[in-house]
This record gives C-alpha cells, sequence and structure tokens, in this order.
C-alpha cells in the first residue's frame, strides 16, 4: 500500500463549525498534531490562498496553501503562484449581472484569479446562461459563495502543483472536504472523505464517509485513517502529548 505523506484539507465546512467560519478547535490540534507526525497537511479552499496561508501560519500546519478553488498557491506572504486569469472570469460576472437580477460579488478578502458571488440566484440558470455566451469559465457552489473560475482550475489542479513541489504523489494524499468544489481532489487523491452534511452527489465521489459534520466530521475523518492506515489514534496521543 503506498504510504500516507499529505492530507487536504477543505476549510469552509470542514475545519470550521456553525457556518460562520469559526474554526473548530479540536479539528485544528488533530492537524496541528498530524504535521508534528510528519505528514503535511495542505488547505485547499474557495476562500483566498492568503486567508488559508494565514491559517496554516497560526495552526502550525505547511505553509503552502491553496486558494480560489486552485486557481493560486501562496508560498510565502508576498510569493504567489497564478494558475488562471481573472480576466476572464470578470467576463462571465458581466454577462451575469445584465442577464440576471441580484447577481453581486461577495465582500471577500482580494481575488487574484476568480470572482466571487453572493448565494442570491439560481446557479443553475447562471450556468446556463454562461455557456450559451461561450465563456470560458465554470461557475460552482461552495456552499460559502458561488466562484466563476476559469475552465480547467479546480482544486485538483492547485494540488497537483503543491505535490509536484513537495515531492509527493496524489495517491499519498488524504482529500477530506464537503462540497462540490471538493470533487476533483476526490476524484485524484489516493484516499478520500466526504463529511456527513455533504449532498448525496459529494458523498458518492469520496471513498469514504463519516457521519460527524463539519469540524466534528473532519476528527471523525482524521480518526478513521489514522486507525485504518496509520495503525494509532489521533485523539488519545494529543491527549497524552499536552499533559
Amino acid at each position: 500500500m503506498t504510504p500516507i505523506k499529505v492530507f487536504a484539507i477543505d476549510i469552509d465546512g470542514t475545519v470550521t463549525e456553525n457556518g460562520g467560519g469559526i474554526l473548530y478547535l479540536p479539528a485544528i490540534s488533530m492537524l496541528r498534531y498530524l504535521e508534528r507526525l510528519g505528514y503535511h497537511v495542505i488547505y485547499v479552499t474557495g476562500r483566498s490562498s492568503i486567508e488559508a496561508y494565514i491559517l496554516a501560519v497560526f495552526a502550525g500546519t505547511t505553509k503552502i496553501a491553496i486558494g480560489e478553488n486552485g486557481g493560486v498557491i501562496t508560498i510565502s506572504p508576498q510569493e504567489h503562484i497564478l494558475l488562471a486569469n481573472k480576466n476572464n472570469c470578470l467576463q462571465g460576472y458581466e454577462i451575469l449581472k445584465k442577464n440576471i437580477e441580484g447577481v453581486n460579488m461577495k465582500p471577500v478578502f482580494n481575488r487574484l484569479t476568480e470572482v466571487v458571488l453572493s448565494r442570491t440566484f439560481d446557479l443553475k440558470q447562471g450556468q446556463k446562461i454562461l455557456e450559451e455566451n461561450n465563456i470560458d469559465v465554470s461557475l460552482n457552489d461552495s456552499k460559502y459563495a458561488y466562484h466563476i473560475n476559469e475552465k480547467g482550475i479546480d482544486k485538483a489542479t492547485g494540488l497537483k502543483e503543491v505535490l509536484r513541489r513537495l515531492k509527493m504523489e496524489p495517491e499519498q494524499t488524504v482529500a477530506i472536504g464537503d462540497s462540490e468544489t471538493d470533487i476533483p481532489i476526490f476524484n485524484v487523491c489516493g484516499h478520500s472523505i466526504a463529511l456527513g452534511h455533504a449532498e448525496r452527489h459529494v458523498k458518492q465521489k469520496a471513498k469514504h464517509v463519516v457521519m460527524g459534520k463539519e469540524g466534528e466530521g473532519l476528527v471523525e475523518a482524521i480518526e478513521f485513517i489514522a486507525f485504518k492506515y496509520l495503525g494509532k489514534g489521533i485523539s488519545n496521543d494529543i491527549s497524552l502529548s499536552n499533559r
């Protein structure tokens, strides 16, 4: 069996709880402990890569972050690798705004390769309009917001580049998430886990599904991997290390 080396972790609805961006601290403790054991913990998010990088700094995990659903990789406070062109996404935004009432940008951290919209209109209608106008972008729902990304850009795009830089392989990676934007990393990683509140089509793409939701689900997912593949329970080890 290929050994596990990397954990690719979504943020919103996975590390957070209550839908408000509040970190579930027991999950953070587990992720930090995995890092201490020698595993890489990489945040892969629809948020900005800067937010994810800051979380990595304060959480004590690997200081590389994938943001904007794979469009940007941040490797230091001022070093950002852009994998997409925001101009195409802005064109898509203007078309949606012209054709659908209530389309507006969500107030978020600055984006370098995507456009983030409030979830105020019908997603399928928006996708249909973009397809009819032959704009080379996609419209996706992270449950946190709607995201306009260049076609061909998704979380797997950014993760593959990060793994290449770390000299790791997707087969050595555990992907954990809760939304359709996590499906691309479920498809490429050797191990994938969907949380209990994920929609059915997201769960169907994961190799394993836990009952727990949000942060508690992440704890359950890590324990599952620990018992099945790492030969130990993480929670007990953390308790002992904190004494």
